[in-house]
């Protein structure tokens, strides 16, 4: 097989705005398979501390000036340009011994988080530069001082420190975040595979899409990047504990307190549960679940199962059942599409994972696969990284040490028995904080148990069984709606999660003030803030001439025993509160007979709707409805309707525009509270 690029280039750094090569002697990259040169990378001379300073005077500023929507539809557009180019990708990505399957979870699998950040952004985020983070805390009795929470964009840059692993994926699921925050980003590949990150740096940089100084890419060493580093800096790492370890105690990193997350090697295992006995559909799912885990990308993804904990009246068809699975795992250079597994990064990657494998072996005995003759179908197997998957069993776990503190960061895996689910769990921990455990069961009381027992050490939990089959996205796959991350070993960090990793690059700030500054300043009124009634029905103004704070008091209207009867009778509630006297004034709420809350709700839009066409295109539902106050017949209902938050759509002719709605009694008392949602168009004719 030839390597990718028929002439060996050197890398490049994307620094202040221009490609610039090292000024040291480059290494070369060597293709995984081959052991052909791929690349050359050389960091050396290149101006970090410049680098930092371009980041925080250009990139900063400019993305600080969009709105959350605006940033989103800039991941959008980046995404669509970079899947048009995704074979490109593919082609070069066989280098790092990736096979098909191995390469789309990184390129179309990052390439999709940076689309679904730009989707969750839209959505869950206000069109505005400001994040209002919880409700309001109101500070005095008389309502003349509140307080808001808020969060702002970190004025420093992000510096992502990446694993060799994943070069696509891992460098787009934290840029995508970081860019939504309004944070630009340095990232750091890992350098074995760093020409596929230059690559699609290079792309990204074609596009023109991202304001300049929001993407810098660092090709080799970091040199002396964080001895520049301040507290508005964020720095990640993804990698091994040992390395994170020291990157964390960096003495400017500590002294300055910047933002530090990690995301670690960790010792994830895989539970089989007691009922999940060979024969059942639980312990073949399992089975094909571990082998996955053991050849996806040859086993070198920190979410892989190091440790595959089952009953030990299982182990011995579990051992038979697996041994047969990866024994028929087509090993070779990933360029040949018959191959399912391809050679590990490096041929000191693949040392590495033998040592390791040594080391197990002080607890566990091999009984399937050979680390040292690796049975190929193509490729080199003198100059590729290859290695066949490794099984190995440990009898007396509990006693045993390596297999809870070694990582072989391959396609290695112990099995380890157990007798009771306490056990399991016991063992489960031993690894010290992991990033993600799965348990396969059908037991509902098994499930209960082990998550509990889990929880607390792991950053995610996936229980497989026969109803989410084929719909699971399996044990080792991070999604960006949860969170990537786990306590302990793993690193304590999070990383994904939608909106909890954009906060990550944020400053959580408590505003105290007057209710209508603050609503000045957040852009959402808030009780006590100023309110506007003119003659004209809020409900006939369109986006351009809504604002903040216009509010409509409307008529009243007194709800009979008749009403509520007749709402029982119609919607079929006959709920005993609303139709008998006697069982309701036993009830310590009520003082007898209750109107609906819903009758409530119905009767105040009777009261602030405007009907006519307008600018008020459609009601899309209410938000923290709640009912404070009984009504019984006879009371007079009337309603305050108050323009909240207006939020326009970039790309569309409208927006959501959020209402305060408060209904109160004859006395005053409020009877319901709540948020009407509605879409408004931007423009409407007079």
């Amino acid at each position: 097989m030839n390597a990718p690029f028929k002439t060996v280039r050197q890398l490049e750094s994307y620094i202040g705005g221009r490609w610039v090569r090292g000024a040291g002697q480059a290494v070369p990259l060597l293709d995984a398979s081959t052991g052909q040169p791929v690349a050359l990378i050389d960091a050396s001379g290149i101006d970090f501390a410049g680098s930092l300073a371009h980041g925080r005077s250009k990139g900063g500023p400019a993305l600080r000036k969009m709105s959350f929507h605006e940033r989103a539809l800039m991941l959008k557009a980046l995404g669509q340009k970079l899947m048009e180019g995704k074979d490109e990708f593919y082609a070069l990505s066989t280098a790092t011994g990736a096979t098909r399957t191995d390469s789309w979870i990184d390129i179309e699998g990052g390439i999709g988080t940076l689309l679904s950040y730009a989707s969750k952004g839209r959505r869950e985020l206000p069109n505005s530069r400001v994040l209002v983070d919880g409700e309001v805390e109101q500070l005095s009795r008389d309502g003349t001082f509140s307080a808001q929470h808020v969060m702002s964009p970190l004025e420093g840059v992000a510096i992502h420190i990446n694993a060799f692993n994943f070069p696509c994926w891992g460098m787009l699921e934290k840029l995508a975040p970081t860019i939504l925050a309004g944070m630009p980003a340095i990232i750091k590949p890992a350098s074995q595979t760093a020409y596929l990150t230059e690559l699609m740096v290079r792309r990204i940089v074609e596009t023109g899409i991202l304001p300049e100084g929001a993407l810098q890419l660092i090709s080799g060493s970091v040199g002396d990047l964080l001895d520049h580093v301040d507290c508005q800096d964020v720095v990640t790492f993804t990698g091994s504990a040992t390395t994170g370890r020291k990157l964390r105690t960096h003495p400017v990193i500590v002294e300055n307190s910047v933002r530090f997350t990690m995301e670690a090697d960790s010792l994830n295992a895989a539970i089989l549960g007691a009922d999940a006995v060979a024969g059942t559909e639980e312990f073949a799912l399992f089975v094909k679940e571990v082998a996955r885990e053991m050849t996806a990308k040859a086993g070198q993804k920190c979410t892989a199962i190091r440790r595959v904990i089952a009953p030990r009246g299982s182990v011995e068809a579990l051992i038979k059942a697996l041994g047969d699975r990866l024994a028929k795992v087509a090993l070779g250079n990933p360029a040949d599409e018959s191959v399912k597994m391809g050679p590990l990064a490096s041929l000191a990657q693949r040392d590495e994972v033998r040592a390791r494998i040594a080391d197990l072996k002080a607890n566990a005995e091999i009984v399937a696969g050979d680390p040292d003759r690796p049975n190929i179908i193509s490729g080199d197997v003198e100059a590729g990284a290859f290695l066949n998957p490794v099984l190995l069993y440990c009898d007396k776990p509990g006693s045993a040490k390596a297999v809870h503190d070694v990582e072989a960061f391959g396609p290695v895996s112990t099995v380890l028995p157990y007798d009771t689910i306490d056990e399991a769990a016991e063992l489960a921990r031993r690894g010290k904080g992991s990033l993600v455990a799965s348990v396969f069961t059908n037991d509902a009381a098994f499930a209960r148990e082990a998550v509990a027992a889990l929880g607390p050490w792991h950053g995610r939990i996936m229980i497989g069984n026969r109803v989410s089959a084929k719909s699971s996205t399996g044990h080792g796959s991070p999604l960006p709606v949860l969170v990537h991350g786990g306590p302990g070993r793993a690193g304590g960090g999070e990383e994904l999660g939608g909106m909890r990793s954009v906060k990550h690059y944020m400053q959580r700030t408590a505003v105290q003030a007057a209710p209508w500054l603050l609503s000045e300043v957040t852009g959402r009124w808030m009780a006590g803030a100023i309110a506007r009634n003119d003659t004209v029905h809020p409900f006939r103004k369109s986006l351009a001439e809504l604002e903040i704070g216009d509010q409509l008091i409307t008529a009243t209207r007194t709800v009979t025993l008749d009403d509520i009867e007749h709402f029982a009778n119609f919607t079929g509630d006959t709920f005993y509160a609303h139709m008998d006297e006697e069982a309701a004034r036993a009830n310590p709420f009520f003082d007898g007979r209750v109107a609906h809350g819903y009758l409530i709700v119905s009767f105040a839009a009777g009261l602030f709707v405007d009907p006519a066409p307008g600018p008020v295109l459609a009601n899309y539902g209410v938000d923290s409805l709640r009912f404070l106050t009984p009504v019984n017949p006879g009371d007079t209902l009337g309603v305050t309707l108050t323009c909240k938050q207006i939020n326009p759509r970039e790309t569309e002719d409208y927006g959501e525009v959020r209402w305060d709605c408060t209904v109160t009694n004859q006395e005053a008392q409020v009877v319901a509270q709540y948020d009407v949602l509605t879409m408004v168009a931007k423009t409407w004719p007079q």
